[in-house]
């Protein structure tokens, strides 16, 4: 079984939504896009290279697959993310797309959950999930995710597109790794690890 990860930018308030360009995501009258950008030094852009060079394959939405297309093909040659992000396998998840043309691409047709179960079920390595809000609701709800990477920055936004929406299963998570950027964000790892576990705490319990 392969691998799904989710790497996603997030406000402390949870907010995932247009975090890298005032036009990426305007739904809803969002007028915040850009918010992660005066974060991105060299030490985190560093570690989403690492990050993106272990992907065997990546799974995207419709509005963020426009976004990608448009963009990293004009990356120079030498650029590690970029030269990855062209080469890498790609799957489209979309209900409006009739085809897709970026190199390596392939739209994935009927149900989304059961078409991604069938391709975690495949030959191959990591399947890594950027960008696409929707799509990630989708594939929590029909829990679908072994991995969430969530880089954590220092910013209140109030409104948007969160992370973990009305659909969300209930799991357990366990921390596979943590560490902070020189802006202040926080990078951590959650892998999958059962069903959530109950209890409770005050001093009538002597959990106090």
């Amino acid at each position: 079984m392969r691998n799904l990860m989710v790497t996603t930018f997030v406000s402390l308030d949870g907010v995932m939504q247009g975090p890298g360009g005032s036009d990426e995501d305007r739904d809803g009258g969002f007028e915040h896009g850009g918010w992660s950008v005066p974060h991105m030094g060299a030490d985190l852009i560093e570690r989403m290279t690492t990050v993106v060079r272990r992907a065997d394959a990546l799974l995207v939405g419709r509005r963020t697959y426009d976004i990608f297309a448009a963009t990293w093909p004009l990356a120079e040659a030498d650029d590690p993310i970029g030269s990855k992000m062209n080469s890498v396998r790609k799957y489209v998840a979309s209900r409006t797309l009739n085809s897709v043309s970026w190199q390596n691409s392939t739209l994935l047709t009927g149900d989304v959950a059961e078409a991604v179960r069938t391709l975690k079920e495949s030959d191959g390595g990591e399947i890594q999930v950027h960008g696409s809000g929707e799509l990630i609701q989708t594939l929590i709800e029909h829990d679908l995710v072994d991995e969430f990477h969530v880089l954590v920055f220092p910013v209140l936004i109030g409104s948007g597109k969160r992370l973990f929406g009305r659909g969300t299963v209930p799991a357990g998570l366990r921390l596979v790794d943590t560490t902070r950027s020189d802006s202040g964000v926080v990078v951590s790892t959650y892998a999958r690890a059962g069903k959530v576990e109950y209890g409770a705490m005050g001093p009538e319990t002597g959990n106090w």
